[in-house]
């Protein structure tokens, strides 16, 4: 009977087995990283930093095509300022279903915004501790890798040479709701346009504009956009116009110099620029660096920089 029974268990876990899928992946990085004003505020310039993504995903399809599918991710980080490790954490879940170029997100979802690898340019470090929006203050909708995330939804389509979305973000706590769209389009085969645009009911907007150009070897982003913050008499100004650039330059077949800078028009707002490197070790792994400055535009600075191995899994 036993036997039976442990035969049967085994036939229903192999069937579950045949009709979804659960898949692991992510990457660690570890290194030695530098930052001034740490040291400056009483707490430690130089730590050990490190990082740890482990992404499950567990995938099913309909005998019609449609994969419906499922994420958390498993993060632990260091905080650099104390020179410490923090304990690894599970996120928000996100849901998606998916169909041929369509794509439906719920739950603790990737905004407008934050779906495009042009918004964010190159970003040298091993964190990617800078990059061409370093001046952006507007709170637009993100996935979240370590908390519950905005509980979302966000619907995007790919296309031959596009991508369109949009998302939106109920906020019941404290009524401030906010929403994204995004449209990104690439011609010539060698020239990206995007365009993303976002508000919320605090009468706050952010519009961007990303264009890239291609060049075999060399790759640079001019990155446009405006921001209005509905600050408060005498608050720090961070609104008007924000810009920046950021570039990459394939050294070889297996190093990539890159670099980036971000400012905007307003007095506070913060003005970074830093250059970096990426050497392919081969087998997923890479070592990875960079320098920079970063603080107010009408202020002080401070250097930061970092050094260390990344690898893929």
């Amino acid at each position: 009977m036993m036997r039976t029974l442990l035969t049967t268990s085994a036939l229903i876990l192999v069937a579950g087995a045949a009709a979804a899928q659960v898949n692991f992946s992510g990457y660690g990085r570890f290194g030695l990283g530098y930052n001034e004003a740490n040291g400056d505020a009483g707490g430690e310039d130089t730590a050990l930093i490190s990082r740890f993504r482990l992404n499950i995903d567990a995938d099913a399809y309909t005998d019609g095509g449609v994969q419906f599918s499922a994420r958390v991710r498993l993060q632990a980080d260091d905080d650099p300022e104390i020179n410490e490790q923090n304990s690894a954490t599970l996120n928000g879940a996100r849901f998606s279903a998916i169909y041929q170029g369509f794509r439906l997100d719920v739950g603790n979802v990737s905004g407008a915004f934050d779906a495009s690898d042009a918004y964010f340019g190159f970003e040298p470090g091993l964190e990617a501790f800078t990059g061409q929006y370093a001046a952006v203050d507007y709170d637009f909708l993100e996935y979240s890798s370590t908390g519950s995330g905005a509980n979302a939804v966000a619907a995007f389509y790919t296309g031959p040479n596009f991508l369109v979305g949009g998302s939106y973000d109920p906020d019941e706590v404290t009524g401030n709701d906010r929403w994204d769209i995004s449209a990104q389009y690439t011609f010539a085969d060698a020239y990206t346009l995007y365009v993303g645009y976002g508000e919320n009911d605090n009468d706050q907007s952010l519009l961007i504009g990303v264009l890239t150009a291609d060049f075999d070897r060399f790759t640079v982003n001019a990155f446009l956009g405006d921001e209005d913050l509905n600050l408060a008499p005498g608050a720090e100004d961070t609104d008007g116009t924000v810009y920046g650039l950021s570039a990459g330059f394939d050294v070889g077949t297996a190093t990539q110099i890159v670099a980036s800078y971000g400012s905007g028009s307003g007095d506070a707002d913060t003005e970074a620029y830093a250059v970096g490197f990426v050497h392919d070790l081969g087998g997923g792994v890479a070592l990875k660096g960079g320098i920079g400055s970063e603080g107010p535009r009408n202020g002080s600075s401070s250097t930061v920089g970092d050094l260390g191995v990344l690898f893929n899994f």
